[in-house]
């Protein structure tokens, strides 16, 4: 399994585990679609992103490698305060998630979240939701190749 899988799965697993305790808890998914209907604790999907930066590093080779997944997180409620107080919680969970392990178990050198992006998403015939895409930088070095 190469470095930037690992990095990516670790996230997951940290936000899946870090969040499993909220009442009601979110359903942490990996790269799949937003249903239809949401789950009353939210939902929060880790998209596998881009590596925006690769930096080699001389003598032996290695690559200084700066990974940015994306966390898109979207809660339903009643009215705009409720989704805007649900999210925010998330939000703030997310964070205190990653921030208690910067290095996500060992699998990165450094995982540091950005400021989210916030939309408010309508689908016909479901309830209103809120949603956020956060972005998060994962910095880690390799051997020998960038797709190592």
């Amino acid at each position: 399994m190469s470095v930037r899988e690992t990095a990516i799965a670790a996230l997951h697993s940290r936000l899946a585990t870090s969040l499993a305790g909220g009442n009601p808890a979110p359903l942490v998914l990996r790269g799949e679609t937003v249903p239809q209907r949401l789950p009353p604790g939210g939902l929060v999907v880790i998209r596998d992103g881009e590596t925006v930066e690769e930096t080699p590093i001389l003598s032996p080779l290695a690559w200084a490698i700066e990974h940015r997944a994306a966390i898109e997180v979207t809660v339903s409620g009643a009215t705009p305060t409720v989704r805007t107080a649900l999210l925010d919680a998330l939000l703030v969970d997310i964070a205190a998630a990653i921030a208690a392990d910067r290095t996500l178990g060992g699998a990165v050198e450094w995982a540091q979240p950005g400021a989210p992006e916030f939309e408010d998403v309508e689908v016909e015939g479901a309830a209103a939701a809120r949603a956020a895409s956060v972005p998060v930088a994962l910095f880690f070095t390799v051997a020998g190749s960038p797709l190592a």
